[in-house]
């Protein structure tokens, strides 16, 4: 697969580009805890099948130290054991807000309230920002036709 747009060489994408990155630096350094912030950008890419994302959230977590048996059961969260009850607030939050289009009611008063037990109020409107930088990101590389399988490490993760 080629892709059809190099963000990197058009100059309003470039500027763009750079903010983003710093908005992606600023959740990165925030207090929710690094595996969740992987495990969320992983799923997040899953759902709106963004391959350069999964691609790069799978081998960032990889090389933070995240097992490989976690990483192949995000998609299957609900069924898996290896998850905190905490990661599991973050999963359905996560889910339910990349998929806001097919849940009549956004968010659901439930799942916001889970979250809520497990984070305190700078860790959840991390999420939440987290969430939606993930959701602009997997749109970018999927209308882009960005493609899947080079990502060779951290430079600053989408």
């Amino acid at each position: 697969m080629e892709a059809r747009l190099n963000y990197f060489a058009d100059p309003t994408a470039t500027k763009v580009l750079k903010h983003f990155m710093t908005a992606g630096q600023a959740l990165r350094e925030s207090s929710l805890p690094r595996a969740t912030q992987e495990l969320i950008s992983l799923r997040v890419s899953q759902i709106n099948g963004c391959g350069m994302c999964t691609d790069m959230h799978t081998k960032d977590a990889a090389a933070a130290g995240e097992s490989p048996v976690r990483l192949n059961l995000v998609a299957a969260w609900r069924e898996a054991t290896v998850f905190t009850e905490a990661e599991r607030a973050a999963l359905a939050l996560a889910e339910e807000g990349t998929r806001i289009a097919d849940g009549a009611g956004g968010v659901g008063d439930q799942v916001w309230a889970n979250a809520a037990t497990h984070f305190d109020e700078e860790q959840l409107t991390a999420l939440v920002l987290l969430i939606a930088f993930m959701n602009t990101a997997n749109r970018m590389g999927v209308i882009g036709r960005m493609p899947a399988g080079d990502y060779a490490g951290e430079v600053g993760s989408a």
